[in-house]
């Protein structure tokens, strides 16, 4: 992998020296969450997707298990910001994981240290790109999901995965794509690393979280995007096996698959066998939004003048909602960033708006000059 860098435990390390202990708690009894990323390559500089949002599912899945993460979210993000710097990586797939590290061999971790990692590389569709055009041929897994009873289906925890290994390998050896997994009572669940969406007579079902499935975060990007375009979204519906076979579409959402069209199930084909067009419509969507650096999903724009936009991010009391401008912002802007030159060159008469922290640089005619996500600024209830 041409990567040089990993962030591990606060400090880069070179690719090769990112090594933990053969005794490692997590190795052994998959104590460890993780979250999978991406990042676009806007005309903004790099946007990664939701990532305020993965990080709230990062710490919530290390709740269940006990697991104190030993550094906070601005930690992670700038540790993430620079790692795609130094690897020049603007679009890029982004695994940051916390796991129990090495103290005693036990099931109970105890006073095993937790350890926390970043890395960051180039991938592309993950399901391939043809994928994204033609559709990808699935079948239903002789494995069923583990049930939130056995293990917390809601945390994206390292060792229940090898469940969608067993899927994923069942698939690849009979001669498919991919896998749908259903859960004990035999409904509909998900993908090994995927949401599953169905439609029927021009509405969107997908199972609801009860159905053993992860709740993933291009899950509700897709029902949001779905319902801003007029679509009746079920979100908690419930899936038979034989609804599958019927669907006039069927596609699969997550951060690696993005939003890809299933064309057949046990080789029976789906629709048309193609793409459909409310699958279409939702992936163009999708695509638009993270590409743009939308801010509604809540991306963190990266510029060259990296330097500066921190500061410009570190700008507190800036609490007018709705992207008022805040009386003293410009004399506060001066103060703390002054310079601005390095922001495209831009100099005189700035001011600084933030709403639900999203920090935009506006010139005296209150043009945006530039928008910024900032994750240290106070959140608004």
């Amino acid at each position: 992998m041409d990567v040089g860098t990993i962030w591990m435990d606060g400090e880069f390390v070179d690719w090769e020296d990112a090594q933990v202990h053969v005794l490692t708690h997590g190795l052994h009894y998959g104590t460890g969450v993780f979250e999978g990323v991406r990042s676009y390559d806007t005309d903004n500089g790099a946007a990664i997707f939701r990532w305020e949002d993965h990080l709230d599912r990062l710490y919530q899945s290390a709740k269940p298990y006990g697991m104190e993460i030993p550094f906070d979210r601005e930690e992670l993000t700038e540790a993430t910001l620079e790692l795609i710097e130094r690897e020049d990586l603007p679009s890029c797939y982004i695994r940051p994981i916390a796991f129990y590290g090495y103290d005693m061999l036990g099931l109970n971790p105890g006073d095993a240290p937790v350890k926390v990692a970043i890395a960051v590389w180039p991938w592309g569709a993950y399901l391939g790109e043809e994928a994204l055009e033609e559709g990808v041929d699935v079948a239903i897994s002789s494995w069923r999901k583990f049930a939130s009873s056995q293990i917390p289906t809601n945390a994206k925890t390292t060792g229940p995965y090898v469940n969608s290994v067993l899927a994923s390998l069942e698939a690849e050896e009979n001669g498919y794509t991919e896998a749908i997994l259903l859960n004990k009572e035999g409904q509909v669940a998900e993908g090994p690393g995927e949401n599953l969406f169905l439609v029927r007579d021009g509405e969107i079902h997908t199972p609801g979280l009860a159905e053993s499935n992860l709740d993933g975060i291009t899950r509700q990007t897709v029902i949001d995007l779905a319902e801003e375009r007029g679509y009746t979204v079920h979100a908690d519906a419930t899936i038979s096996r034989g609804e599958l076979y019927t669907a006039d579409e069927l596609f699969f959402s997550g951060t690696a698959a993005e939003v890809t069209p299933i064309r057949s199930v046990d080789d029976t084909e789906i629709g048309s066998g193609t793409k459909g067009p409310v699958t279409d419509e939702i992936q163009q969507a999708f695509f638009d939004v993270v590409e743009s650096g939308d801010r509604r999903v809540h991306v963190v724009h990266r510029e060259a003048e990296v330097a500066a936009v921190r500061r410009l991010d570190r700008l507190v009391g800036l609490d007018q909602l709705d992207g008022g401008i805040v009386a003293d912002a410009e004399e506060r802007v001066r103060d703390r960033v002054a310079p601005l030159e390095p922001l495209d060159g831009l100099v005189a008469e700035q001011v600084a708006v933030e709403c639900d922290g999203f920090v935009e640089v506006r010139d005296a005619n209150c043009r945006v000059i530039y928008g910024h996500t900032c994750p240290f600024a106070p959140r608004h209830q």
